[in-house]
């Protein structure tokens, strides 16, 4: 398994967390619902920070076809930080949420 890092330091940019938010309701976030491979992906921001990102858990290497990075697109640079790591042990803890899919203030009605 890997694990893939963008994060953006926004300033410099007219996108706000608030503008890249709005651009994941618009449906960008289900097109990585179909991405072979992908395990999981979430988007995170640091409004204190001003900073926007996502983490890309993928069960092998990243596949050569992968949606668009719109959010490059809309803040303007590339990620100002992307790794990328092997990862070394997985767990999974007791929870009490069965599924991640649609969760986060994006999906908030």
């Amino acid at each position: 398994m890997r694990v893939d890092i963008a994060w953006w330091d926004l300033d410099g940019s007219a996108a706000t967390v608030d503008s890249l938010r709005e651009h994941l309701r618009d449906g960008t976030a289900d097109h990585w619902a179909e991405v072979e491979g992908l395990r999981l992906k979430f988007w995170m921001a640091d409004r204190d920070r001003n900073r926007w990102g996502a983490v890309m858990l993928w069960e092998a290497a990243r596949p050569a076809a992968i949606p668009p990075n719109r959010a490059a697109e809309l803040i303007g640079f590339p990620p100002t930080h992307r790794l990328s790591f092997e990862i070394e042990a997985v767990v999974e803890g007791a929870y009490t949420v069965e599924a991640l899919h649609g969760l986060g203030p994006v999906f908030a009605p």
